[in-house]
């Protein structure tokens, strides 16, 4: 076989040869030391998971924190599944998240030497290297249909074979020069198929950065390089498209550990160096005592658009999924409270080899926190924007008056204790609605005798003052104590004799709380009662009086 002559048959059109591909067009990155370039390649067949979000996120981390470069190619090969505004879905999903490319597809289109950066816009790219196969005797057509390949497959089966397009069953293995041309003249489709040279029972061993030392079969399957249509498969594409753009590390989902023999037999035929491996375990879920895969169709926190419209802030999810990603992330974090999550040593060698478990519960723990540390301006803004899209009544009272707005997330905010009531931005409307009089409610009530309630807010109208500190304001609240028959301090209620007080200041304190906010339990009262107002907190307490 003249494999030159076949090349030029097959791809006539093909000028530019993969060499200069490797050796002019897509030179060598220059990087520091140990600086690793990664990719996130996700396909637009769907709505992005948080099993994405979470994988991108460790790519990003690993090629930053290395000084390196993070690129977003997108995987667009399988047409058949292709869902409209797939990639859109993609870019809004990793932004939502604040997850940063250096290179790759974006909004206006793409940016960076290394591309196209969308497998569609390559294919030449990888018709050139293809051609380089078929000139080295590595690469081969095959016009087997639909009918014939089931055929073979019947074979194996009642030849107790492994199943697959190799050996005796590759049947356009060894066609002539001949036959070739004539169908290929005839208009016969055909694909084109590497011509492995994995040997039957040979074995391959690669270090997985994560899962350590992995033992194999090498690939003796004459796997589809390029579909009918010139277009190339997952496998083929990435082995091209990793060597040019320069991928130091392919860190991946866990499914493709089984494809690895296949990837490292392709980047051996194509002469280029191939990445380190890191496979990543699945997200997981509990269900009923035992674990199974975060579910797309079951569990509704899989797409992340859950997170945005429950409005968690990207910097919760981030947090949360690098507790799921290094288990020593919470021990630094508490050591490092106000540090940004940047600044954690993250370590991929120390990713778990099963898979993590997502837990709301936490996620809301790891949220409030996250939340607690932010400033009220921080919080303000954040409440606006998911309001804006989600809460419309609710923003427009958030947004009346922005310094009131703050004012009231800044109380009992900073400090070494700070109050953690926000976990997201859908729990803003119950924590604030009783600053607002369009949102008020009373929903809550007081185990205590109404009548004496009311004795209670009767006297207290006559000593309150707005312009009192919090000193005088809590002195008023021990002043009309006694008379009322409660004790003016919780350690002399504690200390006398039981049916000796109604209660304590406490209890009294709790019953303008009551007639004010309509809550058992709020911040700081008395900062409460500042920024309201002593016309709307008097009004409030009158209106509670006729309510009892």
């Amino acid at each position: 076989m003249d494999y030159g002559k076949l090349a030029e048959l097959l791809f006539p059109h093909i000028t530019t040869t993969a060499r200069q591909y490797r050796e002019e067009i897509y030179p060598r990155r220059d990087l520091p030391e140990g600086a690793m370039v990664t990719r996130f390649a996700p396909s637009p067949t769907g709505f992005l998971h948080i099993g994405g979000v979470f994988t991108s996120l460790v790519n990003e981390r690993c090629a930053h924190q290395s000084g390196g470069v993070f690129l977003l190619r997108i995987e667009d090969t399988d047409k058949k599944r292709e869902q409209q505004d797939g990639i859109s879905a993609i870019l809004d999903g990793l932004e939502s998240f604040g997850i940063h490319f250096d290179e790759g597809v974006n909004k206006n289109g793409e940016s960076g030497a290394y591309g196209p950066y969308t497998q569609s816009r390559r294919g030449v790219i990888y018709q050139a290297f293809c051609k380089e196969l078929v000139e080295k005797g590595l690469a081969y057509p095959c016009f087997c249909s639909e009918e014939e390949l089931a055929d073979i497959r019947r074979q194996q089966e009642a030849d107790k074979a492994m199943p697959g397009y190799h050996g005796a069953y590759a049947r356009c293995r060894d066609l002539s020069y001949e036959e070739i041309e004539r169908r290929v003249r005839a208009g016969e489709s055909y694909v084109m198929r590497l011509r492995s040279p994995g040997r039957p029972g040979g074995r391959i061993k690669y270090k997985d950065v994560i899962k350590g030392q992995i033992e194999m079969d090498e690939n003796i399957v004459d796997i589809v390089l390029l579909k009918s249509d010139g277009i190339p498969t997952y496998h083929f594409a990435h082995a091209v498209d990793d060597s040019l753009m320069g991928t130091t590390h392919v860190i991946r989902g866990d499914e493709w550990v089984s494809s690895v023999n296949i990837h490292l037999q392709l980047f051996q035929v194509l002469g280029m160096k191939p990445p380190k491996y890191a496979h990543v375990a699945p997200v997981m879920k509990e269900e009923d005592g035992s674990r199974r895969k975060l579910s797309k169709r079951k569990d509704p926190e899989a797409a992340v658009s859950y997170f945005t419209q429950e409005g968690y802030p990207k910097e919760s999810v981030l947090e949360y999924l690098l507790t799921l990603a290094n288990s020593t992330y919470e021990d630094w974090r508490r050591a490092n409270r106000e540090q940004p999550y940047t600044a954690y040593p993250f370590q991929l060698g120390k990713m778990g080899q099963s898979g993590a478990l997502f837990d709301l519960q936490k996620l809301h723990s790891v949220s409030a926190e996250v939340i607690s540390r932010m400033t009220a301006a921080q919080v303000a803004a954040g409440a606006l924007d998911w309001a804006g899209e989600f809460d419309p009544e609710l923003h427009r009272c958030l947004a009346a008056d922005r310094d009131y707005t703050e004012g009231l997330f800044a109380i009992d905010r900073g400090g070494k204790k700070p109050r953690k009531d926000i976990a997201k931005w859908s729990d803003v409307r119950g924590y604030c609605a009783y600053f607002f009089d369009e949102l008020f409610r009373r929903d809550e009530a007081l185990e205590m005798d109404a009548g004496l309630q009311k004795q209670v807010l009767a006297r207290y109208l006559e000593v309150y003052d707005e312009a009192d500190d919090k000193d005088a304001w809590f002195g008023r609240m021990k002043e009309i104590c006694p008379d009322l028959g409660f004790a003016p301090e919780v350690k002399l209620f504690k200390a006398a004799e039981p049916g000796t007080y109604k209660g304590h200041v406490g209890d009294v304190s709790a019953v303008v709380r009551m007639a004010v906010t309509g809550r058992h339990n709020t911040p700081d009262l008395h900062a409460v009662m500042a920024l309201l107002g002593g016309r709307r907190c008097r009004a409030r307490i009158a209106a509670y009086m006729e309510q009892l």
